[in-house]
């Protein structure tokens, strides 16, 4: 079942100036979302690079390694492309519970701050 998004507000809000937008940009509020973002993302995004890295790499170079058979027709390489995707999956479930629970609460009040809602 697909989620509708709610109708849009009929109620106008007005719209920050650029000295607003540079204000909040500045604001320690905003600093702190920024920085919760970046200590999620960034960590995470550099150990699946090497995470790949490393898979592309063992598949280069480690062709004896990577064709080791485990059972069956399955061997190494064909695992470590498969936990490709379910790491890739994991940590698209893991920074939307991320962002739905430190970033999007934060993110919002900035937002209604800046709309004229407070």
């Amino acid at each position: 079942m697909a989620a509708e998004a709610p109708p849009p507000s009929k109620e106008q809000h007005k719209l920050p100036t650029p000295e607003e937008f540079t204000e909040v940009q500045e604001s320690a509020e905003f600093g702190e979302l920024r920085r919760s973002h970046r200590s999620f993302a960034f960590p995470l995004t550099i150990a699946f690079v090497v995470w790949y890295l490393l898979y592309v790499l063992l598949s280069n170079y480690a062709g004896g390694f990577m064709g080791t058979k485990l059972f069956g027709n399955i061997n190494v390489a064909l695992v470590f492309g498969l936990l490709q995707f379910v790491t890739t999956f994991l940590i698209a479930w893991w920074y939307s519970r991320h962002a739905a629970t430190q970033l999007d609460p934060k993110a919002e009040a900035i937002k209604t701050r800046m709309e004229g809602g407070a």
